[in-house]
């Protein structure tokens, strides 16, 4: 079952927020390989994208400090179009505890999310602020995992050291039990997220956005296979800024970087276990699986020569 664990949908990027200015639109760019931000990446264009991956984990995002939504209600709406396929996380911002735990409720009960997504940087909030505690304890309690996502490529006003994923440590130690999902491998602290990685059971990471960067994604993966952790990887498109079909390519085709050279090669089996992890039953979201296809619809993607 291939599980696509990070994407998003807006109808315009001012649900974004504050990006308005020529310099934080330049460290967007920069940090999407020179793509632009997406003007309309709607339900249509998201579920035309979803088509190769079994199921989609759809994001949600809240934040006071840059004036940014993509609602729960619409998040919960669309994925009752393909309640089969889709996976709504709630998006939460801490800042109002009183308010966050309210909507977090709703969110749960009446809208039928699977998970929280928070980004402390672009919500201005250390992770481990006593802010936040009722969300986790409220997450702990219902099952729900936490995706943490950076948000430090939005506006250049996102408090970059809230994104380190060091901070983590404290969550994971405080609610051993709680599925903490740190998106884009930690980015550009992967070394930090691959030793959170290996020290806390319920910690996992996906590797969206990574793959805007082919040399940087070999060397954190290679690193993770050294690490021992690859199994704590999760499959991430990053939509809109990029398809599941282009990243399982990308994927797969990173041993290409080692032709001619004496750099090791990532295992085969191993970037195929990220594509094909049962990254639901580890975040443990129930979850009605579709009719198995056969052969997989990405299956000619993962062929020996791209792999090798």
């Amino acid at each position: 079952m291939i599980v696509d664990c990070y994407t998003h949908f807006w109808d315009s990027p001012g649900q974004l927020g504050r990006q308005r200015s020529s310099a934080v639109r330049s460290v967007v760019l920069a940090a999407t390989a020179s793509r632009e931000v997406p003007a309309n990446a709607g339900t249509a264009r998201h579920l035309a994208a979803a088509e190769p991956v079994d199921a989609t984990i759809v994001l949600g995002f809240k934040s006071e400090y840059l004036g940014a939504e993509i609602s729960n209600d619409a998040v919960a709406e669309y994925v009752r179009t393909r309640p089969e396929k889709l996976i709504g996380f709630a998006g939460i911002d801490p800042s109002t505890p009183s308010l966050a735990a309210e909507e977090l409720e709703r969110a749960r009960t009446e809208l039928g999310m699977k998970g929280v997504a928070l980004s402390p940087a672009a919500q201005n909030l250390h992770p481990c602020s006593s802010k936040v505690e009722a969300i986790y304890e409220q997450a702990v309690a219902a099952g729900l995992p936490v995706l943490f996502h950076p948000g430090v490529r939005i506006a250049s006003e996102c408090v970059l050291e809230f994104a380190q994923p060091v901070l983590l440590d404290e969550v994971a130690r405080t609610y051993p039990t709680l599925r903490i999902v740190v998106a884009h491998l930690g980015y550009p602290w992967t070394r930090e997220t691959l030793v959170l990685l290996a020290k806390h059971e319920h910690v996992y990471a996906d590797i969206s956005w990574l793959l805007h960067q082919p040399w940087e994604a070999y060397q954190a993966l290679l690193a993770a296979h050294n690490y021992g952790v690859m199994g704590k990887l999760l499959f991430g498109s990053g939509f809109p800024f990029n398809s599941p079909a282009e990243s399982i390519e990308t994927l797969y085709g990173l041993n290409h970087l080692c032709g001619g050279t004496n750099l090791p090669r990532i295992p085969r089996e191993a970037l195929r276990g990220i594509v094909e992890r049962e990254a639901l039953t580890l975040l443990g979201i129930p979850h009605v699986a579709p009719p198995a296809r056969n052969p997989s619809p990405m299956s000619d993607l993962a062929s020996d020569e791209e792999l090798n």
